[in-house]
């Protein structure tokens, strides 16, 4: 009886574990990739993920009028030229309270991005390119913009070492460059603020989300991937008001700016802090030993917006926790140095 009764609880839980399986594989994508990316080797994906050595050359792609965080990225990338070479800056997409749609979403970040050069005296010509007016609608039909056309052309140009994209939004434009061009795998490397971490039970996140065929593209292309997710990670980039009237305002048109509209953003500022998530990505590049990271197996992004794992996948580095006053200090450090 006792071995009937075992052996009918053991094709119980078989079942339910091939149930689950079964429900798995139902919510993976079905994506088919009909464009051949070219496959990077062991050797070179490993040098790619490295931890930046020395100083590096980067575009920085950015839906600037989302919020006020990317505003702070754009000018730490700026007055970081000891390690960052910025060669091009271009507008993202996005969708939320603050646009009536993605096509709106751009032309605001582009404004925005202007408005921030303005203020630190930095030229536009050749540097700011429009980005994707929509969303990818498939994989294999990439989105025209001057953004991604330069971001080809920059890709391809003889330079040493990769060019590091930095993607601190819907990664619409960085995808559409690659499914465009799949050959500028071997010369780029992505570094994206998107997601939440690979062990979190949901993977959605508003970068993320937007453009769901873009995001999986990054991790499905094999290119040199640098994952940032927000939660446990970027979400500790924090700051208050008390802080920007200390150590913002007052540095030049652009720290008053920063300082502006930090304040206009919330209503109230009683015992609150905000997010300045989007300069996680800069920091790596700055200086990564700020941050803990790890090379993983690249995850599958199922339709449900949850991570899947395949450990036969090849590797990118994700993020695991970063030094918040690290951070703040080099960009409150550099923009007094500006000031002065």
């Amino acid at each position: 009886m006792a071995a009937g009764y075992l052996k009918s609880q053991q094709r119980t839980a078989c079942s339910k574990h091939v149930i689950n399986i079964i429900t798995t594989i139902r919510r993976l994508p079905c994506t088919r990739y009909d464009m051949k990316f070219p496959t990077l080797s062991a050797a070179r994906r490993m040098a790619l993920l490295e931890p930046v050595a020395g100083p590096v050359s980067m575009v920085l792609d950015t839906d600037t009028y989302n919020e006020i965080d990317d505003q702070f990225a754009l000018v730490y990338a700026l007055l970081s030229s000891e390690r960052l070479k910025l060669e091009a800056v271009y507008a993202a997409p996005f969708h939320n309270k603050r646009s009536s749609g993605p096509e709106e979403g751009m032309e605001k970040s582009y404004e925005e991005i202007l408005r921030v050069l303005e203020r630190m005296n930095h030229r536009d010509e050749n540097f700011v390119f429009k980005g994707s007016r929509q969303w990818m609608a498939a994989s294999e039909q990439p989105v025209r913009s001057e953004a991604a056309a330069d971001l080809i052309a920059r890709a391809k140009a003889d330079r040493d070492g990769p060019l590091y994209v930095v993607a601190i939004g819907a990664p619409t434009n960085v995808a559409s460059a690659i499914a465009a061009a799949p050959e500028i795998i071997e010369r780029i490397v992505v570094v994206w603020l998107g997601g939440q971490p690979l062990n979190w039970h949901w993977a959605g996140e508003f970068n993320l989300q937007q453009d769901m065929v873009s995001s999986r593209l990054l991790f499905d292309s094999g290119v040199a991937l640098v994952l940032l997710p927000c939660l446990n990670v970027a979400e500790h980039i924090k700051t208050t008001q008390a802080e920007m009237e200390r150590f913002v305002k007052g540095r030049g048109a652009i720290g008053d700016y920063l300082f502006q509209i930090y304040s206009d953003y919330s209503p109230d500022h009683f015992a609150r802090s905000k997010e300045i998530w989007d300069l996680a990505p800069l920091a790596w590049l700055v200086n990564p030993d700020w941050m803990q990271s790890a090379l993983v197996p690249s995850p599958l992004l199922t339709n449900e917006r949850t991570w899947s794992h395949d450990p036969r996948r090849h590797f990118i580095r994700e993020v695991l926790s970063l030094r918040r006053d690290a951070i703040f200090g080099d960009l409150f450090q550099k923009l007094a140095n500006h000031r002065a």
